[in-house]
């Protein structure tokens, strides 16, 4: 039997921006896409800390070491600039899965590897 399994999370990340009038996706900093083994295009739960929003898209990878992360199209009504969030990906499974995981502080810089 498959099973859902969390597989990548980048933990307590600041959304730096929304851009209403876009197409839509998060845009996250390659480092830390690569540092969670997330690839460009692939869905992403992301959830606020600061206002209880949640929502699903899918990732864009911006540039590495940029800090950025940004809420583009309807998302950024959800989600907005100055909140803190945590960014999810899922895959599924026979066995169980170890997720690759991030702390961030307010820059998104990696602090530690998360548990």
């Amino acid at each position: 039997m498959l099973r859902t399994f969390l597989k990548s999370k980048i933990h307590r990340a600041m959304c730096t921006d929304g851009v209403v009038d876009y197409e839509g996706s998060i845009e996250i900093p390659l480092d830390l896409m690569q540092a969670v083994d997330l690839i460009e295009g692939e869905k992403v739960l992301v959830t606020s800390a600061s206002k209880g929003g949640r929502l699903e898209t899918y990732a864009q990878a911006g540039p590495s070491g940029s800090g950025r992360i940004i809420l583009n199209g309807g998302a950024a009504h959800v989600i907005g600039k100055g909140e803190r969030i945590t960014i999810m990906a899922f895959g599924l499974s026979e066995e169980t899965v170890t997720p690759k995981k991030v702390v961030c502080n307010e820059q998104n810089e990696i602090i530690r590897l998360g548990k």
